[in-house]
């Protein structure tokens, strides 16, 4: 299953507009704000795919039966692109455990290729939880599908959600190759990628435009 909430006619559209635009993105809070505010959202609507059950509350005048998540998903995502979406996911799911993986891109100063570097990966038990995964740029998808296969290391979930702030349909082709069971919510979806595969138009570099470039040695 593949969503662009883009289509979808909201306040993300607003937020996206800001994400992207050159004069706007510059402001570091509010792109920050504005990715996390994406995360909630696609919290919100991933928390209507969940299995509930019948609780019943007591108020202060009586009893009234609601609706209960059955059990709170598991929030995984990337260092360190990936927390500013990754807080907005926690914000709504605030008792979900989660897991982290670094990884980052290796560039080839030669000739612009780059390799997955991953060093790190903490995880709870998956075993027939709900993975939700956090990565604001799918791009060619090759650091996703590299986390999710390290995550797998720590059980079966019974569903992954891939949440992306903008994703290309290559990476979304690739990833879904991979795991045809995921599904991919993204706050927009882009066709295009440069020859170093970056998202055309996107909105440049995530993880810079959060917490500030970066040397890489």
């Amino acid at each position: 299953m593949i969503i662009n909430l883009s289509h979808q006619h909201s306040l993300l559209s607003q937020w996206m507009h800001e994400i992207r635009a050159v004069d706007i993105q510059q402001d570091r809070m509010r792109f920050r704000r504005n990715t996390e505010r994406v995360g909630e959202i696609i919290a919100y609507e991933i928390s209507k795919t969940l299995e509930y059950t019948h609780t019943e509350t007591t108020t202060p005048l009586g009893n009234k039966q609601v609706e209960t998540i059955v059990e709170q998903p598991i929030l995984a995502t990337i260092l360190r692109a990936g927390i500013p979406l990754h807080q907005g996911l926690l914000n709504y799911f605030d008792q979900s455990d989660c897991a982290f993986i670094a990884a980052y891109r290796k560039h080839n100063k030669a000739d612009g290729t780059f390799e997955i570097e991953q060093h790190y990966v903490t995880c709870p038990d998956l075993d027939g939880k709900t993975l939700i995964i956090a990565d604001p740029m799918l791009a060619t998808g090759a650091s996703l599908i590299l986390a999710i296969e390290g995550l797998l290391e720590f059980g079966k979930p019974k569903s992954i959600h891939i949440a992306t702030v903008i994703s290309c349909s290559e990476g979304i082709d690739n990833v879904l190759r991979k795991f045809p069971e995921a599904h991919i919510w993204a706050g927009d979806i882009d066709d295009e990628l440069t020859a170093k595969g970056y998202i055309v138009p996107g909105l440049g570099d995530a993880g810079d435009l959060s917490f500030g470039s970066k040397l890489q040695f």
